[in-house]
C-alpha cells in the first residue's frame, strides 16, 4: 500500500493523554504557598501499553520506530523480537506483516511513533493496556518524531505592564487585563528576599496578608517564575533587592474565534468581546472553571464551556480532551467531582457534542465508558427511576440557599435527560436492546418527575415533592424542563409566569445558573427581558472595571465586598468560564442559528432583535459558517456550508440551500423574498 502523502502520528492508549495532562494540571493549584489537590480520585496513564498492526506493503522498505519509554518490538516476519530496531529499523519485504510494540513508561505517557512509505502510526492501530482488550489507538496532531505528546506545552507571548506605580515600600504593576502567566524579572540590583502578591483586583494585590496568591523568593539575579498564576496586578516588595523591569509571559492555547457578533448597542458588543476573552483564558489543556482559585476541571462548568465553544472557537479536540478527562477510568467509584448533578451533565455534554459536531466515531469509542458510568448511576436508582444520592455524594444544583436533601426535582430531570443520551449512544453503537431499555427508563423517570414534583396549584415544578407541606418553587427545575422540551405549550406558559418571571421566586445570583435561566427565557421568546438583564448584570460587572467575567455578581454589594466568597476576602474568581454565557445567547438566540439534526445536517435560523435595532454575525459549523444579518426590515442569511436549513421569521419559513444566499423582507415590506442565490457563494 502507498502512504507517501501521510506522516506518522504519535499514538497512545485512549484516555492516557488526558490522564497525563490532568495529573499535571491539577497539581498547579496553590493557595498562599500551599498546594491544594482535587477532592476526587485522580487517574494515571497505563504504564505498560501494547500496540499492534497487521498490514501489507507492496515493496521492500524500512520502518523507523520511536517510542516514549522503553520498548520491545515484535515482527511476524522476523520470527519474534527485533532487538536492534533503534539502530537498524525494521526491514519489510513485500507482503503481509504484523508488528507489535510494547512500550513501558511509568513516568510520563507511553507513546509510539512509526513512519515508513507503507505504514504510519495513526488511529487504525490497535492498543491494549495488556489486559486482553484491544481498542483503536488515540492520536492528535503530534507529527514530529522528536516531540512526543508528553512534551505538549501551551503557547507563550510576552506582555508588558501598562502601568507601574510606587505604592508603600513596593511597586504595583498593572497589566491592563487578567492574564494566566508566568513572569520574569530583569535589571535587578542587589540580592535578597522578594515578596510577591498577585491580584485579579488592585485591592487583592496590595493586601499581601489576605491575597489568595503570593510568593516569597530569595533572588540573586534575573529569573522567571516556576509557576504560572492568574493576575492583572502584581505587587513586588524587596528586602535588599530591587527589580528594574517586569514582563508577564502570557500562556494560552492558540484559538481563533470562528464566530462573530455585532449590534447597535456598544455595551452588548463589549459584553461579547469580554465573554470571548473570559472563555479563552479558561480554555487550556482542558476547559477550566477559573484561572485563579480552583484551576480544576469541573463537570458542570465544562458543560457550559462546550456550548460556548460551539458558538466561538469550535475546537472539538478541546471538547474531547475535557470529556475524557472528566470521565476518568474504570472502575467508577464516585460521581464526577463527587457531584451527582455533574455526572448527569457529563452525559448531557455528549448529546450536545453530537448535536453540534456529528462526530459518531468519538461517541462510539467512548460508549463502553458511558455504559459503566451509567451502570454506576443505575445501581442507585429506585422503583420510580430516580437516582438517589449517597451520604458521600454532593448534590450541588447551584450556590444558593437550597435544601438538597431527599428527592430533588432538578436532579431527576437531569437524570432523565442523561438516560435519553444513553439511548442515543446505544443506537450509535448498534445495541438496540440497550437503546430500548434506556429510552423506557428515561420516559419512566420523566413521568415520575411530573407525578412527584409538578404542582397544579402552583402551576410549575417544585424543588422537592409538590405534596410536601414546605414545597418550594425554584427556577432550576422549571427552566431545565422547558429547555429539554418536556413541557406542553400550556405548561410552558405556566412555568414562565409562575416560576421564571415570578418575583416571589428566589432569584438566581450566579452566572452559572443565570445562563440556563436566560436560555430558557429565550426558548420562550423573551429575548427582550434577556437584553435588559444582560445590560444590567454583565454590564454591571463591566461598570466596575471587569476585564473578564466573574464567578458571582451581586449588584447590591459595594467595594471589596464584590471580591469575597467562601469566607475569604478575595475568594471569588474574577475570571470564570461560566461568566461567558452571552456568547451562546447572542449566537443561538439573537442571530438565531442552531442545529436541528445532529452535526448541523439540517439547521434553523430564527433571528430575534430582542429590543435592538440590528444584529449581525456568524456561527461556525463542522463545515463552514452561517452568516446572519437582521434589522427591522431585512434578514440576510449566507450559508457557507454544505448543509440545508430553514429560515423562520415572522411566522414564515423558507428553505436555505447549501452554499446559498437569501434576503428576506420583514415587517417594513410585509414579508417576502427580496432575492435568492442558489449557486455557490
Amino acid at each position: 500500500m502507498e502512504n507517501k502523502q501521510r506522516r506518522g502520528q504519535w499514538i497512545w492508549y485512549p484516555g492516557d493523554f488526558e490522564a497525563f495532562l490532568s495529573l499535571h494540571l491539577h497539581a498547579r493549584r496553590f493557595e498562599r504557598g500551599m498546594q491544594i489537590t482535587p477532592i476526587w480520585r485522580m487517574d494515571t496513564p497505563n504504564p505498560n501499553v501494547k500496540f499492534r498492526k497487521t498490514f501489507t506493503v507492496t515493496k521492500p522498505e524500512r520502518l523507523q520506530i520511536i517510542t516514549d519509554g522503553e520498548a520491545a518490538v515484535e515482527h511476524s516476519a522476523s520470527g519474534g523480537y527485533v532487538y536492534r530496531y533503534r539502530e537498524e529499523g525494521v526491514w519489510l519485504e513485500s507482503g503481509e506483516h504484523t508488528l507489535v510494540v510494547t512500550v513501558y513508561q511509568p513516568n510520563t505517557l507511553p507513546a509510539l511513533y512509526v513512519e515508513g512509505e507503507g505504514l504510519v502510526t495513526d488511529s487504525t492501530w490497535e492498543v491494549s493496556c495488556v489486559d486482553g482488550r484491544w481498542f483503536p489507538a488515540d492520536c492528535w496532531n503530534f507529527t514530529d518524531p522528536q516531540s512526543p505528546p508528553s512534551q505538549f506545552r501551551l503557547a507563550i507571548t510576552p506582555v508588558e505592564p501598562v502601568k507601574a506605580e510606587a505604592v508603600g515600600n513596593g511597586v504595583l504593576y498593572d497589566f491592563g487585563r487578567n492574564l494566566m502567566a508566568y513572569w520574569q524579572a530583569q535589571e535587578l540590583t542587589g540580592a535578597g528576599k522578594l515578596m510577591i502578591s498577585y491580584g485579579e483586583s488592585r485591592e487583592e494585590a496590595l493586601d499581601y496578608k489576605n491575597s489568595y496568591l503570593y510568593e516569597e523568593l530569595e533572588v540573586t539575579g534575573e529569573f522567571k517564575t516556576e509557576r504560572n498564576n492568574a493576575f492583572r496586578y502584581l505587587y513586588l516588595r524587596g528586602e535588599g533587592v530591587k527589580v528594574g523591569r517586569v514582563t508577564a509571559l502570557y500562556e494560552y492555547l492558540p484559538l481563533v474565534n470562528q464566530g462573530a457578533f455585532s449590534c447597535d448597542d456598544p455595551l452588548l458588543e463589549e459584553i461579547y468581546r469580554v465573554s470571548l476573552y473570559t472563555l479563552h483564558l479558561n480554555s487550556r489543556e482542558f476547559f477550566l472553571d477559573g484561572i485563579k482559585r480552583d484551576r480544576w476541571v469541573w463537570g458542570g462548568d465544562a458543560c457550559q464551556s462546550y456550548l460556548l465553544n460551539y458558538y466561538s472557537f469550535f475546537d472539538t479536540a478541546l471538547c474531547r480532551r475535557t470529556i475524557r478527562c472528566l470521565r476518568g477510568k474504570d472502575p467508577v467509584t464516585q460521581h464526577h467531582n463527587t457531584i451527582q448533578d455533574y455526572t448527569c451533565f457529563w452525559f448531557l455534554s455528549l448529546w450536545d457534542y453530537y448535536l453540534y459536531t456529528g462526530d459518531e466515531e468519538f461517541l462510539r469509542a467512548l460508549y463502553p465508558q458511558a455504559v459503566t458510568l451509567m451502570n454506576f448511576c443505575l445501581e442507585r436508582t429506585d422503583e420510580r427511576g430516580f437516582m438517589n444520592a449517597r451520604p458521600e455524594d454532593w448534590v450541588f444544583v447551584d450556590w444558593a440557599d437550597l435544601d438538597n436533601r431527599g428527592d430533588i426535582c432538578f436532579e431527576q430531570l437531569l437524570f432523565a435527560k442523561a438516560l435519553e443520551t444513553m439511548a442515543l449512544l446505544a443506537g450509535l453503537a448498534g445495541e438496540e436492546k440497550r437503546q430500548a431499555f434506556y429510552r423506557a427508563l428515561g420516559e419512566k423517570t420523566k413521568e415520575n418527575c411530573f407525578r412527584v414534583f409538578w404542582s397544579e396549584e402552583k402551576g410549575c415544578f417544585t424543588h422537592g415533592p409538590a405534596g410536601a407541606e414546605n414545597a418550594k418553587v425554584t427556577k432550576h427545575p422549571n427552566m431545565f424542563a422547558l429547555s429539554f422540551g418536556y413541557l406542553t405549550e400550556e405548561q410552558k406558559k405556566a412555568v414562565i409566569k409562575n416560576a421564571l418571571l415570578n418575583p416571589e421566586v428566589p432569584q438566581i445570583t450566579t452566572p452559572y445558573m443565570r445562563f440556563y435561566e436566560l436560555c430558557a427565557l429565550c426558548e420562550a421568546g423573551r429575548q427582550g427581558e434577556v437584553t435588559g438583564f444582560l445590560r444590567e448584570y454583565w454590564g454591571g460587572m463591566l461598570g466596575l472595571g471587569a476585564t473578564t467575567f466573574w464567578e458571582d455578581y451581586k449588584p447590591q454589594e459595594q467595594g471589596v465586598q464584590h471580591y469575597a466568597m467562601y469566607g475569604k476576602p478575595y475568594g471569588k474568581s474574577l475570571c470564570h468560564a461560566w461568566g461567558a454565557g452571552p456568547i451562546l445567547l447572542f449566537g443561538k438566540y439573537y442571530l438565531g442559528v442552531r442545529p436541528v439534526e445532529f452535526g448541523y445536517r439540517r439547521f434553523r435560523v430564527s433571528p430575534c432583535l430582542g429590543g435592538l435595532q440590528q444584529v449581525r454575525g456568524k456561527v461556525p459549523t463542522p463545515k463552514g459558517e452561517i452568516f446572519v444579518s437582521c434589522d427591522k426590515t431585512v434578514v440576510e442569511v449566507k450559508n457557507g456550508t454544505p448543509f440545508s436549513g430553514i429560515l423562520a421569521i415572522g411566522g414564515e419559513e423558507k428553505e436555505i440551500k447549501p452554499y446559498s444566499q437569501l434576503r428576506f423582507a420583514t415587517e417594513l415590506n410585509k414579508g417576502g423574498i427580496l432575492n435568492e442565490n442558489d449557486g455557490k457563494l
